[in-house]
């Protein structure tokens, strides 16, 4: 791994463990362990996660990139959750329009966000591009994931014969549609949001 892909997994750690944090305080759970050791250990589980698929990416060149995908993934989740949560605890606001808003803002920084280290880091789009268009087509590919995961969610849990208990099944469901919107996710980012001009890739950018 380069310096920058460590220093840049490191960091998205430490902002995973952050906003993990604000999430365990707004549900009140009571976290075994004091809270500087999701600083410690969640970068280095990241590391450990990033320096397999490094050397699985060595032979399938995608693999890496995918796994910094993921990562960037996982902190997007943990800024939106968090935001959402230190909102509510803050304000002790918990129902009504005013969590609505809440949910706007804490998903537009994650969306922004969430831009920011694919384009910079995942996929090294540097070229010069008209970035308003860019982020516009981002929230469209990620809308549609949503969507696909929403439906897929819905499918399974009222077409398909539960073979476990309601929230379990509700649970494997998620695992499901997760795994099929981040495909999604993934290849819209990678052709369309981020993709090079005459369909070329920058020479430090895997190839599929």
């Amino acid at each position: 791994m380069k310096k920058s892909d460590i220093i840049a997994v490191v960091i998205l750690g430490e902002i995973v463990a952050v906003f993990v944090g604000f999430v365990i305080k707004g549900l009140g759970i009571n976290f075994p362990l004091p809270f500087f050791t999701l600083y410690i250990l969640l970068p280095i589980v990241a590391l450990i996660a990033n320096a397999i698929f490094y050397f699985i990416g060595k032979k399938i060149p995608v693999f890496f990139q995918f796994a910094k995908f993921i990562t960037v993934g996982l902190a997007n989740t943990a800024v939106d959750f968090g935001i959402l949560n230190f909102l509510m605890l803050s304000s002790k606001v918990y129902e009504g329009k005013t969590v609505i808003l809440f949910n706007v803002i804490s998903f537009l920084i994650a969306a922004i966000h969430s831009y920011i280290w694919n384009k910079l880091w995942t996929f090294k789009a540097k070229e010069k591009v008209n970035v308003a268009s860019q982020f516009l087509q981002f929230v469209v590919v990620s809308c549609i994931g949503v969507l696909i995961n929403s439906g897929i969610i819905y499918i399974i849990i009222t077409w398909i014969h539960p073979m476990a208990g309601a929230a379990a099944w509700a649970n494997i469901a998620k695992v499901v549609a997760t795994a099929i919107s981040l495909l999604w996710n993934f290849v819209g980012y990678k052709f369309i949001v981020f993709k090079q001009k005459n369909g070329e890739q920058p020479s430090n950018i895997p190839q599929i």
